[in-house]
């Protein structure tokens, strides 16, 4: 029986790690803009790609070894990917914020920027799946019972030192605080110096960049693309922020690894197809408790 919670809590772990990593760029966006960024998931597809074709290229093209490959793959991923995060906000977000629009409208734009990115790559790429190169050897580890993989860990070791750069940023460096005054008061920080717009992109770069990591660690982990891989799981770390606390990274984090052990527990002991229903359940009794989330406070607005 401890064999198997063990067993359990390490699967928990490495899946709440890749909805934790996406949750961390959906809560970054809306601390500073109050903006939900709903094709952050899209994001996150877009860098299994670009890390597919990064990979193929220096393995088939130029016969790299494969663990070389993977330390290519990571930094090339998550710029390519911030990228990508950077031109929405440039094309799409900013010039609404510029005009002053109801965040009605940018959040539909944040939609429509999502079935942008997935019926692109369907017309680009098709609809066929791609398999994924394998990068590094796995090694099969068993001890007193319980198996895991070192792609497994690493996923994980990989997500905690992410949130914990991350924090550092945060709370320790400039751009980490320029980040929680524009939170705190957006109009009053150009006044005092801040750039505000340079802030703004420094979090899509963040965000974007650890959703191409966590596309890059998913697809290596389940070796499958498909256009619309990142719509479902952008929604369930969407929920895992907002249920964490959204606006703030501890909250992001706990909510990711909250709903992959509820997924993983579900599944553990019930029929896999009632994974979603009792797992959305669950968080939405949360919800009804804690409507602000665990590490979420309630605004009031002054008129």
């Amino acid at each position: 029986m401890l064999e198997l919670i063990i067993q359990n809590v390490i699967n928990a772990l490495q899946w709440g790690s890749f909805y934790a990593l996406i949750a961390l760029g959906y809560t970054l966006v809306y601390g500073v803009l109050t903006l939900i960024n709903f094709a952050h998931g899209d994001v996150f597809m877009v860098g299994a790609y670009i890390a597919f074709f990064v990979a193929t290229f220096f393995l088939v093209s130029l016969g790299i070894p494969g663990w070389l490959v993977l330390a290519l793959c990571v930094p090339l991923t998550m710029i390519l990917t911030s990228m990508v995060g950077v031109t929405l906000e440039r094309i799409a977000y900013r010039p609404l914020r510029k005009k002053g629009a109801h965040r009605l409208y940018v959040v539909i734009t944040a939609l429509m920027c999502g079935l942008i990115l997935q019926h692109a790559n369907l017309a680009i790429f098709g609809a066929s799946r791609k398999a994924f190169p394998p990068l590094i050897q796995e090694h099969v580890y068993n001890v007193g019972g319980v198996s895991f993989t070192n792609l497994k860990i690493a996923v994980i070791v990989t997500a905690i030192l992410v949130f914990l750069i991350l924090h550092w940023i945060v709370t320790r460096t400039r751009v980490g605080m320029a980040m929680r005054a524009i939170s705190y008061d957006k109009f009053a920080v150009p006044l005092m110096g801040i750039p505000l717009d340079q802030i703004i992109v420094i979090t899509f770069v963040l965000g974007s960049g650890f959703a191409g990591l966590a596309g890059l660690l998913f697809a290596m982990s389940y070796p499958v693309l498909e256009p619309y891989m990142g719509a479902l799981i952008g929604w369930k770390a969407f929920i895992a922020a907002v249920v964490g606390g959204i606006g703030d990274i501890r909250g992001a984090f706990l909510g990711g690894f909250l709903l992959g052990g509820i997924e993983i527990l579900v599944v553990a002991f019930f029929p896999s197809t009632l994974r979603d229903l009792i797992a959305f359940t669950v968080l939405l009794v949360i919800l009804t408790f804690k409507p602000t989330g665990f590490f979420g406070v309630a605004k009031t607005t002054k008129i």
